[in-house]
């Protein structure tokens, strides 16, 4: 059994072709246009092919439909069009150009922040300066109140190095002075945790007193011609490496936690 033909050509013909007998299909009550399956079994052609002859017949249905314009009914008493006369001329009116509008100046809100121009950080270098005499003077005083409280020259390699020596007073202001200025800095940083901050003010502050202390102490024993520092002064200050070493690695410790 051959299949049906439009216009003596058998299937699939062109969109242009089947448009017609898709508009000639008998739909069900209800129903406006061919589904797509129907379409496709009725004229033996691909979905590509039946969604476009599909949209075809939705667009000529979407499309208004126009009618000849009817002839205007014409009057058996036709009134005689009266000329118009012409207007009079409209006399020039001298334009004057409009000045420029005043330059309005931006009134600030109490309320509203304004936007400044980024400053320059503050210059440290002369930090530098203050620095290096500090250090002469504070280095000097602690090594020379370790000398009267016992700290001196030691060998620390025996029979690995024997001619090598170190003045063990130098420990003083390396651990104390260099805890108190890296604990100063982690409490002004602000970019610590909340224990570590308060940790490290409080023992800044007691590092920077411990060191004023020292110098006072050298000072007063220097002063007096002292050459060895009494008991209590030898005390406080041996337990002074021990000291920091504890303090620096519990401020480690909490600027590394979150908690």
């Amino acid at each position: 059994m051959t299949a049906p033909t439009i216009n003596g050509t058998r299937y699939p013909q062109p969109i242009d072709a089947l448009l017609p007998a898709a508009r000639d299909l008998d739909l069900p009550e209800g129903q406006t246009f061919p589904s797509r399956n129907r379409l496709m079994r009725e004229f033996r052609i691909g979905a590509p092919k039946a969604d476009d002859l599909l949209a075809r017949l939705k667009a000529e249905a979407a499309e208004p439909v126009t009618t000849a314009a009817e002839p205007a009914a014409t009057d058996p008493d036709p009134v005689p069009a009266v000329p118009e006369s012409e207007p009079p001329a409209a006399e020039p009116v001298e334009i004057t150009p409009a000045e420029p509008p005043a330059e309005v100046t931006p009134v600030g809100h109490p309320d509203t922040p304004t936007s400044r121009a980024p400053s320059r950080p503050a210059a440290v270098w002369p930090v530098v300066l203050l620095a290096l005499p500090a250090f002469v003077a504070v280095w000097s005083g602690w090594v020379g109140l370790g000398g009267l409280t016992g700290f001196g020259i030691v060998h620390p390699l025996p029979g690995i190095w024997d001619s090598f020596s170190i003045n063990s007073a130098i420990t003083l202001p390396i651990g104390v002075e260099t805890y108190g200025a890296y604990a100063l800095y982690v409490w002004l940083s602000g970019r610590v945790p909340g224990p570590a901050r308060r940790f490290a003010k409080w023992s800044a502050l007691g590092s920077l007193a411990v060191g004023a202390l020292g110098q006072v102490a050298y000072h007063l024993l220097e002063a007096a011609g002292v050459t060895v520092a009494p008991w209590w002064i030898t005390t406080a200050v041996s337990v002074l490496p021990v000291a920091v070493l504890g303090m620096g690695a519990a401020l480690a410790h909490l600027v590394r936690s979150h908690d």
